[in-house]
């Protein structure tokens, strides 16, 4: 029985478990450990400005400045209590910034009380430099703050989070039951299903927070339907919906994301989503991948859906040579097929991989949805000497004449049209067909490596022999040429490049450059080009083990960052980080 005192205890521990208001005590300093998702302005001497900084996994780190706008400093002030920004400052130097770069592109809708919870990339996924962490000024109102005279938040409610987790254990007080059933799969003796029943206590109070339970006056119980095998995990769920805290597990995330999902909690569901990352590269035969794509549609987790279908599509030829190939959906498929971070040697074999998938499924798939897959490739993209053998090496070229034709009369127009001629025939350069994907194939890719000996030690720092140079530079430098761009008319203009990996700051020094952290990669062009409708974008992807392709960084300025450890998180985990560096060439018009 619910005591009237305890009642009283519960609404009281409830009021301040929900508000978002902290209390300000202008006459005491203090120093609280920070918690998951706190933020702070670091490296001025006024409290209301700063380098943004969050915290995330036991570590500070900052914030890119791409797409940051005055509605995600709205949140941040807010978040630390201020009334509002200011002003967005960047380029401005706070001082050394040691750790990651958390968050990049992020997306505030300006009503949101905390950072972490605006739409980004994921924890740690950027193509940033620290040149580009952010910096805000706060407004103040009425009160000229300054360093001595400083606001400090007390907040204790990671002790508030203990407490209530408390509370469900003991289960003083409990009005609310949830029965949990979960089929067997086998049956009684009167042929009826076997049931495993479960019964949790819980607290209306708590629970009228989350509006599935249904937990209104005069409801005093509830039924739920799970899978047995997540069934020891629901107790642990419900207990998260006290503290808003728990342990997830390999065996247990699937479950927990579905009853997020199911119950309605977007940030649990979110964050889980954003752990299956870790494991997708440990199935090489790529069916958990594409299991995870198949439930994230299901439950709608776009961050979960979005981690499969990036990581399937920057390891595209792994996946056409593996068992799940065949049994891929076309709704997977073609959100492959509309990437342009899809990783493939050219694109003559994705191509190949559409037409052998197809032809594998058979009648299974009506002509109208292949001719829609094969809508998707990028015919103009295919080298010139591939488009001739098309017609007479094509599977599916007769029964498709038409797709084939049209999309091979475009491609034979981009390779002896200059694309300014091409846009008076309608196809402009916003058109996806003329925009390439990260082809490996020669001439336009070299792969680099640093030797196990320069990074036994686990540091890149200032080394020399007794020579005065690296020995084992020569792995880590190269020169290589390509064409000005992969049009056909441009195909005896030549391009040179010189591509290094710097991992002592001497080198850096060397050639005259400034680097961050270590190691980076520098890719030059040793040649001009008189074309100023072609823009080279450039990339290095990191290959774990030889295996795959774990991250893709942009070069900016000739420059990327390809450290694992300072500026960046790697979407993709590697075991030992050991990575070859495989740099990608890639023109476009513009």
């Amino acid at each position: 029985m619910l005591t009237h005192q305890n009642l009283r205890t519960l609404w009281i521990l409830l009021l301040l478990h929900m508000s978002a208001r902290a209390y300000k005590f202008d006459i005491l300093k203090t120093h609280h450990e920070p918690q998951e998702g706190d933020v702070r302005l670091f490296g001025s001497k006024n409290v209301s400005e700063g380098r943004v900084e969050i915290y995330h996994d036991g570590k500070w780190g900052t914030v890119c400045d791409d797409n940051w706008d005055m509605a995600d400093a709205r949140v941040l002030c807010r978040q630390l209590n201020f009334p509002g920004a200011k002003s967005i400052v960047t380029g401005k130097d706070y001082g050394q910034a040691p750790g990651p770069i958390w968050l990049d592109d992020i997306n505030c809708k300006g009503t949101e009380t905390h950072l972490f919870t605006c739409e980004f990339k994921g924890w740690g996924e950027t193509d940033c430099t620290h040149k580009e962490d952010v910096g805000v000024v706060c407004e103040t109102g009425s009160i000229n703050v300054d360093i001595n005279d400083s606001t400090h938040s007390l907040d204790h409610s990671i002790g508030l989070s203990d407490f209530l987790g408390q509370i469900f254990d003991d289960g003083n007080g409990c009005d609310f039951l949830i029965v949990v059933q979960s089929p067997t799969g086998n049956k009684q003796e009167d042929g009826t299903p076997e049931i495993s029943e479960k019964t949790i206590c819980a607290h209306k109070m708590i629970l009228s927070q989350i509006p599935f339970f249904n937990a209104s006056v005069g409801i005093t119980n509830i039924t739920v339907n799970l899978s047995l095998p997540c069934q020891p995990h629901f107790t642990s769920f419900i207990r998260y919906i006290y503290t808003r805290k728990i342990d997830v597990t390999l065996s247990s995330a699937l479950c927990l994301h579905q009853m997020a999902s199911n119950f309605g909690l977007k940030q649990l569901m979110e964050d889980i989503g954003r752990l299956f990352s870790k494991i997708l590269p440990e199935d090489s035969t790529f069916h958990n991948q594409v299991s995870f794509y198949k439930y994230a549609v299901e439950t709608k987790d776009l961050v979960l859906e979005e981690n499969c279908v990036q990581y399937m599509a920057w390891n595209y030829q792994n996946l056409t040579r593996s068992p799940a190939w065949s049994g891929l959906s076309v709704g997977l498929l073609g959100a492959l097929l509309t990437r342009s971070d899809l990783v493939a040697p050219d694109e003559y074999f994705v191509l190949q991989s559409v037409e052998r998938w197809i032809s594998e499924k058979g009648d299974s798939i009506d002509l109208e949805t292949q001719a829609d897959l094969l809508g998707r490739i990028r015919f103009p993209m295919i080298p010139a000497e591939k488009l001739y053998v098309i017609e007479s090496s094509s599977p599916l070229y007769s029964t498709h004449k038409t797709v084939y034709r049209d999309n091979m009369l475009k491609a034979f127009q981009f390779n002896v049209l200059l694309f300014s001629n091409l846009t008076k025939q309608k196809f402009g350069k916003e058109n996806r067909d003329y925009q390439p994907r990260i082809y490996t194939a020669e001439p336009w890719s070299i792969v680099l490596e640093v030797s196990s000996s320069e990074t036994q030690s686990g540091q890149y720092n200032n080394h020399y022999n007794n020579y005065g140079y690296n020995p084992y530079s020569q792995t880590r430098s190269k020169s290589f040429t390509t064409p000005v761009h992969n049009s056909l008319i441009f195909k005896d203009i030549v391009m040179s490049w010189q591509a290094n990996i710097f991992i002592y700051r001497y080198e850096c020094s060397n050639h005259g450059v400034r680097c961050e952290s270590f190691p980076v990669a520098r890719l030059t062009p040793q040649s001009y080009i008189s074309q100023s409708e072609i823009l080279f974008r450039n990339r290095i992807l990191l290959v774990c083990q030889g295996q795959y392709v774990c991250q893709i960084q942009d070069f900016k300025s000739n420059m990327a960052s390809v450290s694992a450890n300072a500026t960046q998180v790697l979407p993709y985990p590697c075991a030992g980080d050991q990575f070859t560096y495989q740099i990608v060439v890639t023109p476009e018009y513009v």
